[in-house]
């Protein structure tokens, strides 16, 4: 008991950074074994990311991007779309998820109307509980092939915090800090991590700048072409293929010096160059059963090992990553250092560089591609974007393990644990 104590203390005393986790249900299977059980991921795509309203996406409706994905997948692995037992979807800014026009693009992406279909929200780790869902729905024995995707149109869907308020009781939201602090924009919240834990302007300047330096060097060696698939845009009369992500660009610290911030404007330290771009996109991941898989006479690119969700205070939810990356990890009983590649969404770079430094992640292992203040953050795209830039890169490299995290608004972290295929 004393040591329960001890342990519950120290929690608190941490910060509160080692919040209770939800389950991620079975055992999904130790690291370097193989078994026919194991949950592999056989295809991994997306769309190319572009900038929300002035991008080379912004003229295409959100169910011709998962359109796309889906049927990426499906056209990779020339699999049946009959075969496969469930789809989830995972989308933030559109009405009830998106979840009746996600239905008429699975539809229209050749899935027979015998396939079901589901919309989730987990606001930005929305794409990583699709895939984290089908997951478990192969391991608890619901079904054998499933596809877990995510997509947001930020161009259709408006800006982060654009809209109005949905229906609440303002008067029993004010009786209580936590709720409140739900409210609390995002890069308020940002600025709330930068002061409580001495993130510096220089710090996330500086992480900025990485990002679109590690981004514009992938793009230049090819690194997305295997993860990318081209979406038809009709310009001038003329169908153009965009295959291409529009987001990272030239970057310098002194560039990002003379911005002005956004959120606080006296004393703060987040800007526009720091923070997540908005954007557009789709991403989807077919997931097996490895039995299955190799019946069919399909590769596995990953192993999903497991994944967890925590909670953590609201008013400093870009905490997330600090929280949830160590429990998935021991649930997989893998530790930091056994971690090759770490994909952590860089929602703002405070927030990215204040897991980072609790984590102790070494630089050469984080965002080896960039990350989303270059490449972007279409919210309900994000995590399954992330998974398939983080198989294709254990793959490129021949690596072995790679975590998949990110915050979430209202206060909560996400992380799953991959294994590659050697």
């Amino acid at each position: 008991m004393a040591n329960r104590i001890n342990k519950i203390v120290g929690h608190v005393q941490a910060g509160r950074l080692s919040a209770q986790a939800t389950a991620s249900g079975p055992m999904m299977g130790a690291i370097g074994t193989k078994s026919p059980d194991d949950v592999v991921v056989v295809s991994a795509l997306r769309t190319p990311i572009c900038r929300a309203k002035k991008g080379g996406l912004k003229d295409v409706t959100p169910d011709d991007l998962l359109k796309t994905a889906l049927e990426g997948v499906i056209n990779e692995t020339k699999i049946k779309p009959e075969l496969v037992g469930d789809v989830k979807v995972g989308n933030v800014q559109l009405g009830g998820a998106y979840a009746g026009p996600a239905r008429m693009a699975q539809l229209r992406a050749g899935f027979p109307a015998s396939v079901p279909i589901a919309a989730l929200n987990r606001q930005c780790s929305s794409g990583l509980q699709a895939v984290a869902d089908v997951a478990m729905a192969i391991k608890g024995g619901m079904i054998d092939i499933g596809v877990g995707a995510g997509v947001e149109s930020m161009t259709h869907g408006g800006a982060v915090g654009g809209g109005e308020m949905p229906p609440i009781n303002v008067n029993g939201l004010q009786q209580s800090k936590a709720a409140m602090d739900c409210i609390i924009p995002m890069g308020v919240t940002a600025e709330n991590v930068a002061e409580r834990f001495g993130i510096t302007r220089e710090m996330q300047d500086e992480m900025g700048v990485d990002s679109h330096r590690k981004a514009l060097a992938a793009q230049a060696a090819g690194h997305f072409k295997a993860e990318i698939v081209p979406v038809p845009v009709e310009v001038d009369g003329k169908t153009v293929m965009i295959d291409r992500d529009d987001g990272p660009r030239q970057t310098t610290l002194e560039g990002l010096k003379a911005l002005k911030t956004v959120f606080k404007k006296n004393g703060g330290t987040v800007t526009a160059g720091t923070s997540s771009q908005v954007s557009d996109g789709a991403a989807a991941c077919l997931l097996m059963r490895r039995s299955k898989a190799e019946e069919l006479g399909l590769e596995a690119l990953g192993i999903f090992r497991g994944a967890k969700v925590c909670g953590v205070d609201p008013d400093i939810m870009g905490v997330g990553p600090a929280a949830a990356i160590p429990v998935a990890l021991e649930s997989a009983g893998v530790k930091m250092e056994d971690v090759d590649v770490f994909e952590i969404n860089e929602a703002f770079a405070a927030q990215a560089v204040m897991c980072v430094q609790k984590l102790g992640v070494p630089a050469e292992k984080l965002n080896p591609n960039g990350g989303a203040i270059a490449l972007g953050h279409p919210l309900g795209a994000t995590g399954a974007r992330q998974v398939g830039t983080l198989l294709h890169e254990l793959k490129r490299t021949n690596k072995k393990i790679g975590v998949v995290s990110m915050c979430i608004g209202t206060g909560m972290g996400m992380a799953a644990v991959f294994e590659s295929e050697k």
